[in-house]
């Protein structure tokens, strides 16, 4: 689902497509661009992953500390960016969700879920320590609501080409969105 966007001065607002519960919006400083992940939308039970539209570009702005799961209303928004250039400048906070971790490269769980290493019970791991992977290849399975998603490698300040590190998420463990999965070195 596709969140909207209003510009408000310098300002962008990403704003909710719908009605429902929304939860798992990132974290002040996170630069958002289109196709980032904003949250989940909560409508009459099924769970919706919103996405940044066309156009967006900032970083998202400090707001007061807004855990668990709120109300929205069609349109009401759901976090304001400040412009790109201040955020990519540093006059923001710091991103606190980038592919960087305390100076380790990590790739990150877009959705809140249960982690899945594996296709099936009785197939290997989609990667191990030590493994190269590419943009676009499959690493993990995620069950949202019954339903599983495909991660793939790749997205902002990720390199095409890295080594898995570790595994940081044991087989079958819940994960919130935005936690590291994988430990990574550029290729």
């Amino acid at each position: 689902m596709t969140a909207g966007l209003r510009h408000e001065g310098a300002d962008q607002q990403l704003l909710s497509p719908g009605v429902g519960l929304v939860r798992g919006l990132p974290l002040a400083g996170t630069l958002m661009v289109e196709g980032s992940i904003v949250g989940e939308l909560d409508v009459l039970g099924v769970l919706h992953v919103l996405v940044a539209p066309a156009g967006t570009r900032g970083s998202v702005e400090p707001t007061p500390l807004r855990l668990g799961e709120r109300a929205v209303g069609h349109g009401d928004a759901l976090v304001t960016l400040l412009p790109a250039s201040l955020a990519e400048a540093g006059a923001g906070p710091a991103d606190t969700t980038s592919s960087r971790d305390l100076g380790k490269l990590v790739f990150r769980s877009p959705l809140s879920g249960r982690y899945y290493a594996r296709p099936g019970p009785d197939r290997p791991d989609f990667v191990r320590p030590g493994d190269e992977i590419t943009t676009g290849q499959s690493v993990a399975l995620l069950e949202v609501m019954k339903t599983f998603n495909r991660l793939t490698y790749g997205g902002p300040g990720l390199p095409e080409r890295a080594r898995v590190v570790a595994v940081l998420i044991r087989d079958e463990a819940d994960v919130e969105i935005g936690a590291p999965i994988l430990e990574l070195e550029p290729v």
